[in-house]
């Protein structure tokens, strides 16, 4: 099994990427409709309604940092926190046991709180700018 430790920074680079392109791709609606009906979303579920600039910039631009590995502790820690909110204020209304009303958000703030505590890994721009002996 330690042969698998090679692929450490593969395996990060993979999270990163996918993790990347799904905040992106969530983001990305939310600022070219400019908002859409998404404010009213939100806050129906308790949250001002400017919430849904907030998260998409940060899911469109913290979604491009992860994905070039840039500042990917803070960005992954943001995403987090906001998943950790989703799940509270949006997707726990039936409870905890129903398990399949916040799976997809809980697996993207776990996914996010291994990356903020690991880091982007070795195939990254944090690695040479923020690293020792990078």
């Amino acid at each position: 099994m330690k042969s698998l430790n090679a692929l450490q920074p593969l395996a990060l680079l993979a999270l990163r990427l996918a993790l990347g392109i799904i905040f992106f791709a969530h983001g990305y609606p939310k600022l070219a409709r400019l908002g859409g009906g998404m404010q009213e979303f939100f806050v129906q579920h308790g949250l001002p309604g400017y919430f849904v600039y907030i998260a998409g910039v940060l899911e469109v631009f913290g979604g491009m940092a992860l994905m070039l590995g840039l500042f990917t502790r803070p960005a992954a820690l943001l995403f987090t926190v906001e998943m950790s909110v989703a799940i509270w204020k949006v997707h726990s209304s039936r409870g905890y046991l129903a398990i399949h009303e916040y799976e997809f958000p809980l697996t993207l703030a776990v996914a996010c709180f291994a990356l903020a505590t690991v880091g982007a890994g070795a195939f990254s721009l944090d690695k040479p700018l923020f690293e020792r002996g990078g």
